[in-house]
């Protein structure tokens, strides 16, 4: 058995979260196990009772001083140069505010993402997706450090090396788990991306939005390790990254222990600041897999130095970095705050008090609950009454429900909840209180997917698409979906894709992990051809931007990229709005919203277990459906699970939602999506 091991900082023993089952049938899910064979339908939840609060203890309201981050840079310097590796080494708050970055004399000033093989079949050095593109070494080391605070939350405390073992194409990722299904994660590195309309900007001039979070990462999610949370009496209030090595990879095999400077520099930095240990990435299991958090312990660390004025000027400086630092040290923003942009609602906002909003940090609700903006292109659009009770209804079922990567055990779900009309405008957005951050992008993300490949317009939309000759070519998906399902009308809205059934067609090898398959047809072309830097569709979409914003970071270019991934045609009427303005996400947590037979819109949830999400959204419709009667999950007649492939030796039919066997803290109820 392989050996976990667990930072000296982070040393008592805790209780062990076992993740429930797995994801039969072509999914590996981070949480509850699949439905069994149909039972008697069970009769839908009554609308419950307003419900006043309770259910959750808002994190307490902490945050880094620039002293304490004068520290923590202290020790990582110290211990990288006892390590004689030259790094560039980032702090950032919750919210992903970029709070310094210190460049150390001889760090490489370039890192190039990683192209290293796959199952063994993939040219080393070749140019698949972003992998072996070269970046500023800034870039590498911020969005590291925005994984860690991102990831992580008061029930769980998840690394840059936890990140890699859920987004590879197996699951543990590791030379003899070849033919296993894919991470649970999978795809989410392609979230927070610098194109993003929900994530905020750096604002050099200042102000009361200066500090709103969540902020963008310039490379979405990091799956190199050297990224490692920050904590204060419990609670997270950021995170470092460390870029030293130039390579900025993943760990693809879990079975060995690494000896990693760069995570050793991370781990001296979060010293007096590590999480506590009950709660630490390998203190979870995923389907009996415990999950990561560092290979470095203390006693590999050098003997500590926190003096930063020792190390300032002498061994490096602290730099500005275009877009997101203007080479100072500041001080962190407390999560929960107004000026931190997410904060508990009022009453006017939802009728539970333990609703989180994303806010613009001088009070006002960024998305407030509004009706659909689609009239010109749909007959009956969802009425802002409907979106309430989207969002209220499905806040309800979280707060039922049984977390499943959080402690202590049988913690309440934490997450994030958005709705989108079909031109994927936000018509609201509700978190609970402790949600991580990375799920606010994502369950919006989730929701314009759902949208979008269930729309009428999807095919057309993908065809439109310019093609960067050499680098891209989104159309081509467009037969490569229809060759593969056998169906030359995909992708004309004939059918209803939750993000699971797209998330099974995203994957490598279809069904999910079994090698010698075909590559799913929005997957790369070749199974070999895929790593965690070149996922197909999911990014082809968005290269241009994040090319372009790289160019303009690294001073090359004066233009950043716009408030708006992809390049699918314009909403006409919008402003140049398009209907993936975040990008597109390949794994659970999503359904699109139907009124009768017609789609009007899509609900994404991310935070807490990709099966509870599933649930979440889904149950959340349903409830919402039987409060208003005017809104429903697709009909039964469309939906995803209705299609099979034929792979010559094998059929297989996609998936729609999995939901948990027994989800909920208040009740014994089993097969809750069952009949639905």
């Amino acid at each position: 058995m392989r050996r976990l091991r667990l930072t000296a900082a982070i040393s008592a023993a805790a209780l062990v979260l076992t993740s429930c089952g797995g994801g039969g049938g072509g999914s590996n899910d981070f949480g509850g196990t699949p439905s069994p064979s149909p039972s008697p339908t069970p009769p839908p939840s009554p609308t419950p009772p307003p419900n006043t609060g309770g259910s959750f203890t808002p994190p307490a309201q902490e945050s880094l001083t620039v002293a304490e981050v004068q520290q923590i840079i202290a020790q990582a310097v110290g211990e990288a140069q006892a390590r004689n590796l030259p790094s560039t080494i980032a702090v950032v708050d919750r919210v992903g505010n970029v709070l310094a970055v210190f460049n150390m004399n001889g760090a490489p000033a370039q890192t190039a993402l990683s192209s290293q093989t796959i199952d063994g079949n993939a040219a080393a050095g070749a140019t698949v997706g972003l992998q072996g593109a070269m970046v500023p070494s800034t870039t590498a080391a911020i969005a590291k450090a925005i994984t860690g605070a991102y990831l992580s939350s008061g029930g769980n405390a998840f690394s840059t090396r936890t990140a890699s073992q859920i987004v590879q194409e197996h699951f543990p990722p590791a030379p003899t788990t070849v033919g296993l299904e894919s991470g649970p994660l999978f795809g989410v590195q392609f979230s927070q991306l610098p194109c993003s309309d929900l994530n905020q900007r750096f604002n050099p001039m200042g102000g009361a939005s200066a500090l709103i979070g969540p902020k963008r990462s310039p490379l979405g999610l990091a799956a190199d390790p050297g990224g490692l949370p920050l904590y204060k009496n419990g609670t997270v209030v950021g995170a470092i990254g460390v870029m030293g090595d130039g390579d900025y990879g993943f760990d693809a095999n879990i079975l060995d222990v690494d000896v990693d400077a760069e995570e050793a520099i991370a781990l001296a930095g979060i010293q007096s600041f590590a999480p506590p240990a009950s709660i630490a990435a390998n203190r979870i299991s995923v389907d009996g897999t415990s999950l990561r958090f560092s290979d470095m312990v203390v006693s590999d660390l050098s003997p500590l130095q926190n003096n930063f004025a020792a190390i300032n000027g002498s061994l490096g400086n602290l730099v500005p970095v275009i877009g997101y630092s203007d080479g100072t040290i500041q001080a962190g923003t407390a999560y929960g705050t107004e000026a931190s942009g997410i904060r508990a609602s009022t009453a006017g906002e939802f009728v539970n008090r333990d609703a989180f909003v994303l806010t613009d940090g001088t009070g006002a609700n960024r998305f407030p609950i509004r009706a659909g903006t689609d009239a010109a292109t749909i007959n009956a659009p969802l009425t802002a009454t409907e979106v309430r009770a989207l969002l209220e209804e499905a806040f309800l079922v979280l707060s039922r429900s049984r977390a499943q990567i959080r402690q202590p055990l049988d913690s309440r779900m934490q997450a994030t909840i958005s709705v989108v009309d079909t031109h994927g405008q936000i018509l609201g957005i509700v978190r609970s209180p402790d949600g991580p951050i990375f799920g606010t992008d994502v369950s919006l993300q989730k929701a314009r997917t759902a949208a979008f490949f269930s729309n009428s317009v999807a095919a057309n939309q993908l065809l439109n698409t310019p093609v960067v000759a050499g680098v891209t070519n989104v159309p081509n998906y467009v037969q490569r979906v229809r060759t593969f399902l056998g169906d030359q009308n995909s992708l004309t809205g004939t059918v209803a894709f939750a993000d699971r059934s797209g998330g099974n067609l995203s994957r490598p090898y279809f069904p999910d992990g079994e090698v010698g398959r075909p590559a799913g047809p929005l997957s790369v072309e070749q199974p070999g051809q895929f790593s965690p830097f070149a996922t197909g569709l999911q990014v082809d979409l968005v290269t241009p931007n994040v090319g372009a914003h790289l160019n303009f970071v690294a001073g090359a270019s004066a233009n950043d990229t716009p408030q708006r991934c992809t390049q699918i045609p314009s909403i006409a009427g919008t402003g140049g709005q398009n209907r993936l303005q975040n990008g597109i996400q390949i794994f659970p947590g999503s359904v699109p919203i139907y009124r009768g037979d017609q789609l009007i819109g899509g609900i994404g949830v991310s935070g807490d277990g990709i099966d509870q999400d599933d649930m979440v959204s889904f149950l959340g419709l349903n409830n919402a459906g039987v409060r208003t009667g005017t809104i429903s999950n697709a009909p039964k007649a469309v939906r995803a699970d209705n299609v099979v492939i034929d792979l010559g030796n094998a059929n297989v039919r996609l998936r729609y939602v999995n939901c948990p066997f027994a989800p909920f803290l208040d009740t014994a109820d089993q097969n809750v999506c069952e009949g639905l």
